[in-house]
């Protein structure tokens, strides 16, 4: 048989993890690096090799997936004393899946290119479970020759592989319009249901009529359906939408597009975060607005 591909993994919090506990799963080597030790070591117990640093996890690997939280991260990440190109083999890909600007992913490519690594601009959607069980979505720009590459690798990870373009920085443009709509949707969930709520409504039948209806959104149903029950440990924090949605506003300003709901949306979220609320679960808008 085939001897088991090489794989960095640099971020293994929910969905970094998820998607190193799918590579395993199915036989793929695995160097994992996180500042939580926990969950290094939860992925130790599934075979995965704990590394102290980038550079380690990326030495020997055919490719490098990053699942941090920004694009500062990302850079020490990549670049920093201990950073990923210490490590790296002359050819090796890295997967950048964060949330991050259009122009941070080009200028990280350009670097990567400099140094002879090609940048995959990879960011996802769906969550945790999806990562775990290969259903989440990956939005992939990269050249093709590139794609063909490290297609086994993508094509492990996602079932739902959308191939953008050629030029990284459109993977990160099309997650930052799927967040804003997110953010509007929930932000709108979680409106009318504080309404609802305050016109003495019964909330588990609103929200049943409003599943089977034309207000329905899979993220306003997932995400309330907590919020009446009081169940605001996160899965995707209230601060992720903030900065996500602070981003897309920028780049729909940077390509000359402003609308009238996004920045509504970003307002939302950063009084959210304002109100001591960015380490709960994003169904805390519920929270923030049926106190209004």
């Amino acid at each position: 048989m085939e001897a088991p591909r090489t794989v960095g993994a640099v971020g293994v919090g929910n969905m970094g993890g998820a998607m190193a506990a799918r590579l395993l799963k199915h036989g793929w080597a695995v160097q994992v690096c996180d500042i939580d030790t926990v969950k290094v070591q939860a992925l130790q117990a599934l075979g995965a090799r704990p590394c102290a640093t980038p550079a380690e996890a990326a030495t020997g690997a055919s490719a490098l997936v990053i699942c941090v939280v920004d694009a500062a991260q990302a850079r020490e990440v990549l670049f920093g004393a201990n950073g990923a190109v210490h490590g790296l083999a002359a050819g090796a890909g890295v997967l950048l899946c964060p949330t991050i600007a259009p122009q941070d992913v080009e200028a990280f490519a350009r670097e990567l290119a400099e140094r002879g690594f090609a940048a995959i601009d990879t960011p996802m959607s769906g969550g945790p479970a999806r990562a775990r069980d290969g259903s989440m979505s990956l939005m992939v720009a990269c050249e093709d020759a590139v794609f063909e590459q490290h297609r086994a690798l993508v094509e492990m990870l996602s079932g739902k592989v959308f191939r953008i373009s050629q030029r990284p920085g459109d993977g990160a443009r099309t997650k930052l319009v799927n967040n804003l709509l997110a953010a509007i949707n929930l932000g709108g969930a979680a409106e009318v249901l504080a309404m609802a709520q305050r016109m003495g409504l019964d909330l588990p039948t609103t929200l049943a009529v409003i599943q089977q209806s034309s207000g329905q959104s899979w993220i306003g149903t997932d995400r309330m359906s907590r919020a009446i029950e009081g169940d605001y440990v996160p899965r995707a924090h209230v601060s992720l939408l903030q900065k996500d949605s602070r981003l897309a506003v920028e780049a729909a300003r940077a390509a000359g597009f402003e609308g009238p709901l996004g920045p509504a949306a970003r307002d939302l979220f950063q009084r959210a975060g304002d109100a001591g609320l960015a380490q709960l679960d994003d169904a805390a808008l519920f929270k923030l607005l049926s106190q209004s």
